[in-house]
């Protein structure tokens, strides 16, 4: 079994879509809390990192043989705390294997968010995600404005479409690959026209996480 650490029901169904299409047969299992990423965004990741802590022990009691923590703001504390607390099993960050693929596709990457709190988590991912590679790396932040308030108004498809637009003033001069933050903003990179690669977290995160769940 893979658990999935969420801060928002809507990742849900997204990822239960992708196992269906990808991974049949893999058993997924939920647990999601908005009130961490609340937490996170007005007191900083940190002060949420044993309520995390104790989301992935309830996990390991279930039967997971893997976590994957889905929000791009609690990615790096999910990590810690899984080493610090000898989780048992592999805890790993839905973004992870996105910056990864952004960092070979060109040494300039545009980190787009919705969230303030993510810019910083994800543009410190793909800077470790370099320096593993042993590749140079500049990565530049764009806060997609208004776009978290239309998320949050249930607005789904605005939200979308601002992600794209924003998405879509980057060009080839300035950019090798744009990466969209937040698992939340993965449709949006099949409404982009930018001819920058534009990638999301979901996919490639289930991918691992199931691998991973499944002792690879």
């Amino acid at each position: 079994m893979l658990a999935l650490l969420h801060t928002s029901p809507v990742h849900v169904p997204v990822f239960d879509t992708l196992r269906d299409r990808a991974h049949p047969g893999l058993r997924l299992r939920h647990f999601v809390d908005e009130d961490l990423l609340t937490r996170a965004r007005d007191q900083g990741p940190e002060a949420v990192a044993d309520d995390v802590r104790a989301v992935l022990a309830h996990a390991v009691a279930e039967g997971a043989r893997a976590v994957l923590c889905t929000c791009s703001t609690l990615g790096a504390v999910a990590e810690t705390v899984a080493r610090t607390a000898a989780a048992g099993v592999p805890v790993l960050r839905v973004d992870r294997p996105m910056a990864a693929a952004a960092v070979a596709a060109g040494p300039r990457v545009v980190v787009l968010a919705a969230l303030e709190s993510t810019l910083g988590p994800t543009a410190e991912l793909v800077a470790e995600e370099a320096a593993r590679a042993g590749r140079p790396v500049a990565v530049r932040t764009l806060l997609v404005d208004g776009a978290w308030d239309r998320f949050e108004a249930g607005d789904t498809e605005g939200y979308v479409r601002l992600v794209a637009a924003t998405a879509d003033t980057v060009t080839g001069a300035d950019a090798d690959a744009i990466v969209l933050a937040q698992a939340s903003m993965a449709p949006a990179q099949h409404l982009t026209t930018t001819p920058v690669p534009v990638l999301s977290s979901p996919a490639p995160g289930l991918a691992a996480g199931a691998e991973a769940a499944r002792g690879g």
